[in-house]
């Protein structure tokens, strides 16, 4: 495993309707992936929507880019899921929905266009907007894997939003 993080920044990002997302505005980062196959992960578009317990206002997110495989976060993350992603132009990132970010976090695709891992931890999402709600998304150079759901304790609120 590589716990040698490259970079690690927080900020708050815009949620609407239940999300925010991680795309390329280059093109698509992978093929579609329905509701329930991947908790709280859904492709749609060729964009990932990460799905949030808060309908409308902002989560804290923190990015952390790794050279390799780093160990999965520790117990406060009730959810967690795996998912590959291309960056065609190298400029893969969290955005909201609909706002900009006020603070830009992190570039996903760290090392150019190419394939990443990204881990995507969860809390607080069935809450539905306590302050605890929060997000920490784990990037790495990866070959195209299948989706993996390491931990998943709370399915509730990704299940009432289909």
């Amino acid at each position: 495993m590589g716990d040698a993080v490259v970079e690690r920044r927080s900020g708050s990002v815009p949620v609407q309707y239940h999300q925010f997302d991680i795309k390329d505005e280059a093109g698509p980062v992978g093929p579609e992936l329905g509701w329930g196959e991947a908790g709280f992960v859904v492709v749609m578009d060729g964009v990932i929507v990460v799905v949030t317990g808060v309908h409308t206002g902002s989560v804290e997110v923190e990015v952390a880019l790794y050279e390799a495989e780093p160990g999965v976060g520790d117990g406060v993350w009730e959810e967690v899921v795996e998912i590959s992603a291309c960056s065609v132009s190298g400029d893969l990132q969290v955005r909201g929905m609909m706002d900009d970010l006020d603070e830009e976090l992190p570039v996903l695709a760290f090392r150019g266009a190419g394939e990443y891992r990204l881990r995507v931890h969860a809390r607080g999402r069935e809450d539905g907007g306590d302050l605890d709600e929060g997000y920490l998304v784990q990037v790495w150079p990866a070959p195209v894997r299948a989706v993996a759901v390491p931990r998943q304790e709370s399915p509730g609120t990704a299940r009432a939003l289909r």
